[in-house]
C-alpha cells in the first residue's frame, strides 16, 4: 500500500496520540485491534448495582471509567442480576463479600424508588457505609446521594442529587449545592443522570490526569447541544415542573418518608 506524505504524518500523528495517554489509562488498542488488560496499579472502582436503578446512572459514568481502563467491580447484595428501568438486567460481577478494604472509588447510581429501597435494606446500607469509610473516594450520581446520605457519608459535605430532591440533603445533613458535579474533599456527587458523563471525566481527570480525561472525552464525542432548554427546573419553567410533581405524589411521599426514617436512625434534628 503507498501512502503519501501527508497520510503518513496523519497515521503517525494518530499513532503518537493513541501511545501518549499514560499509565494507568492506556487507550490504545493492540495489534489483534483489542483493549490491553487492565494495568495493575489502576483504580478499582466498585459501582453498587441494586433492583429498580437507573441505567444511564451507572452505564454513563461506567464508559469514562472503562475507556479510562479502570479495574471496575459491579458489586451488588448477590450474583443475581438486577433489574433497572428499561427492563435491561445488570449482572453483578461481584457481591459485598468481595470488596477489598483499599478500594479506590465506592459508586453509587440512582432511581428513585430503587434508592429509596437500598435506603431501608440493611445490608445495603452497612455495605455502603463501612466502604465508604475507608474508599478514597466516595461518590454518586443522581438519587445516589440519598443513599450516601442514609449512610451517613455526607454529613457535613456539600453535594447534589436529582433536582427532584436536592431538597432533601440538608435533612441527611448534607449542604446542597446547585451543580451538576460538586466535590467536597474526598465526596464528588453528580445530578441527575446525564451529569454521569461529567462526572465521569471529572473523576478520571482527578484519578489519572486531566489529559486522559479529555481523551476519553474525545472519544466519547461528548459535546452537548441538547435541542431543549428544558434540563433543570429554571429552564423548563413552572408549569412543567408543577405537572411532573402532580404526577408523582406517592414516589415522592416514599422518598420524604425514606429520608425522614434515615435522619432519624442518625440521629439528625428536624
Amino acid at each position: 500500500m503507498n501512502l503519501d506524505r501527508r497520510q503518513i504524518l496523519a497515521l503517525a500523528a494518530l499513532a503518537g496520540a493513541a501511545g501518549t495517554v499514560g499509565s494507568p489509562a492506556a487507550l490504545a488498542h493492540d495489534a489483534t485491534g483489542k483493549m490491553p488488560p487492565i494495568p495493575e496499579d489502576a483504580p478499582t472502582i466498585a459501582m453498587l448495582v441494586f433492583p429498580r436503578m437507573v441505567a444511564m446512572d451507572l452505564i454513563n459514568p461506567m464508559t469514562a471509567f472503562k475507556i479510562a481502563r479502570a479495574n471496575i467491580m459491579l458489586v451488588g447484595k448477590n450474583m443475581d442480576p438486577v433489574d433497572t428501568e428499561l427492563g435491561i438486567p445488570i449482572a453483578p460481577t461481584h457481591t459485598f463479600a468481595d470488596v477489598p478494604d483499599d478500594i479506590d472509588v465506592l459508586f453509587v447510581p440512582g432511581g428513585t424508588m430503587g434508592t429509596v429501597d437500598a435506603m431501608r435494606d440493611a445490608e445495603t446500607l452497612d455495605f455502603v457505609r463501612r466502604t465508604g469509610e475507608r474508599a478514597k473516594w466516595v461518590t454518586s450520581v443522581c438519587t445516589g446521594s440519598l443513599l450516601l446520605g442514609a449512610a451517613g457519608l455526607l454529613r457535613g459535605y456539600d453535594a447534589t442529587s436529582n433536582w427532584t430532591v436536592t431538597h432533601l440533603l440538608p435533612r441527611l445533613g448534607a449542604n446542597y449545592v446547585d451543580d451538576r458535579v460538586v466535590i467536597d474533599r474526598n465526596r464528588m456527587t453528580g445530578g441527575g443522570a446525564t451529569a454521569g458523563l461529567d462526572f465521569g471525566l471529572t473523576l478520571v481527570a482527578r484519578l489519572v490526569d486531566e489529559e486522559t480525561a479529555k481523551r476519553v472525552q474525545l472519544v466519547l464525542e461528548y459535546a452537548p447541544a441538547p435541542p431543549f432548554n428544558a434540563g433543570t427546573p429554571e429552564g423548563a419553567g413552572p408549569e412543567l415542573v408543577a405537572a411532573f410533581r402532580a404526577a408523582t405524589p406517592w414516589m415522592q411521599a416514599q422518598t420524604l418518608s425514606a429520608v425522614e426514617e434515615a435522619a432519624t436512625r442518625l440521629n439528625l434534628a428536624g
